[in-house]
């Protein structure tokens, strides 16, 4: 089954694939479950006697572990939106603060923010995350241009240049929360167990079947659902590659990279 992090490299075709092995791995341990119980009963006709209790822990369990990771990749989302608008805004409060400055330095540090919001919305627009990671260099060395100017000014005595720094200041530490934001997913054990779990609850639910008739149809929605689930979940972790996408947010520093163009 393709890795957890090989997601960051073949995005949507990787995604893809983990769902549909993983759908198919829950069918054959349904059905191997199934026949494993039907065998049991054959030999035992009590075999299912207290595996209730069994099951209610396994999927009380499993159903756990799978809400906890669902609503942790909901809220690592969330703040990942919320950052990109934060980073709008604490730019476009610095920019506004360059009018502080001496008119001779103005229009140098202006070219500055507008060359450093492109490479920002280049960088968020890449759907590979290794990549925008490897090409954040290049807006680094455009943040130390801005915030060497704005030394400069304040070296020199110009009156608002502290309140420029200030803005600017808060602008790198919002691009380095980003960053981080960008690298926090859930960790690979956590992920490979609740793969574990779910085709274990698939045994579980097989075996358990196995008290009447094969019902395919139960089969397959089981399978339908827990994949979806983690689908939708693995899919947030990495919005960028996917169906799941944060572009909304993203209008918010397009939006401002148009206005001061």
């Amino acid at each position: 089954m393709p890795g957890w992090e090989s997601a960051r490299r073949l995005p949507l075709m990787n995604l893809l694939v983990i769902a549909v092995a993983l759908f198919v791995g829950l069918v054959v341990c349904l059905e191997a479950g199934f026949r494993l119980g039907a065998q049991r009963v054959k030999t035992l006709p009590n075999a299912h006697e207290g595996f209730g209790a069994i099951e209610g822990a396994v999927f009380g369990l499993f159903g756990l572990l799978l809400s906890l990771s669902f609503f942790g990749a909901a809220s690592r989302l969330d703040s990942r939106r919320q950052l990109i608008v934060q980073e709008a805004n604490a730019i476009a409060s610095a920019y506004m603060r360059v009018d502080l400055l001496p008119n001779a330095e103005q229009p140098e540090v202006r070219r500055l923010f507008r060359e450093y919001l492109d490479e920002r919305v280049r960088i968020s627009e890449m759907s590979n995350e290794a990549a925008a990671l490897s090409e954040m260099h290049e807006s680094e060395k455009l943040q130390q241009a801005i915030w060497s100017r704005a030394i400069s000014a304040t070296k020199e005595g110009a009156p608002g240049a502290a309140l420029l720094i200030s803005a600017v200041n808060q602008m790198i530490e919002i691009a380095s929360a980003k960053a981080i934001a960008v690298q926090t997913h859930l960790p690979n054990f956590v992920f490979y167990f609740l793969i574990a779990a779910a085709l274990f609850s698939g045994l579980v639910a097989g075996f358990g079947m196995a008290r009447g008739q094969r019902n395919w149809l139960s089969v397959l929605a089981y399978a339908s659902v827990v994949t979806l689930t983690m689908y939708v979940t693995v899919d947030m972790e990495y919005p960028r590659a996917g169906l799941i996408r944060i572009g909304a947010a993203d209008l918010a520093l397009t939006t401002l990279r148009n206005s001061i163009r």
